[in-house]
């Protein structure tokens, strides 16, 4: 008789949650820090990925959702990769991050900013306008003259060209969009 631990059982209502949203197994993670050693970006985060993990099994829900490397995750999977259980941190992340975005402490990484200006044009345009973007990015986060004297060298180079057209399917592209947000309202219930 084999025996499997319940997120629920243990970690409680956050877990079991958290497990739901990303479709990953937690409590198979051995806490062996593979995952941890091979992250590109966990030298500069306030949470290494194995500590996700744990901070999923104790419940500490306010601190992880407002963590910077929820957003700083790059979902390369080299820690689904390198870990002996398959656990995925990346889609620890992935669901942690939705559910950021409804938490009374949401993360105050720039990123959340940048993903939210970046899929609006997206849906309204259907292509990313780079001058806009970083316009809009730099006046929502008071970034104004932050790599400002990169701007002329873009702009002679043709990196960030000033107007572009939108691309055609409009129609399309919000049918697309309602269609996901009542996939995410579907699997919330």
């Amino acid at each position: 008789m084999t025996m499997a631990l319940a997120a629920g059982g243990i970690a409680g209502d956050f877990a079991s949650q958290v497990e739901a949203e990303s479709h990953a197994n937690l409590m198979a993670c051995l806490q062996c820090k593979k995952c941890t050693s091979g992250c590109p970006v966990a030298a500069m985060a306030d949470v290494k990925p194995h500590e996700i993990v744990r901070m999923v099994q104790f419940g500490q829900r306010d601190e992880l959702l407002a963590s910077k490397m929820l957003w700083q995750c790059t979902s390369c999977q080299t820690c689904a990769t390198r870990c002996p259980q398959k656990v995925s941190v990346a889609a620890l992340n992935d669901g942690l991050r939705r559910m950021s975005l409804g938490a009374k402490a949401p993360s105050k990484s720039a990123v959340v900013t940048f993903n939210d200006i970046f899929m609006r044009a997206v849906r309204r345009r259907g292509r990313m306008n780079e001058a806009g973007l970083m316009a809009s990015f730099k006046l929502r986060t008071l970034r104004l003259f932050q790599d400002m004297g990169k701007l002329p060298m873009m702009l002679w180079k043709g990196k960030m060209p000033l107007f572009q057209s939108a691309a055609p399917g409009r129609s399309e592209r919000e049918a697309m969009f309602k269609r996901a947000a009542q996939a995410r309202k579907g699997g919330q219930s």
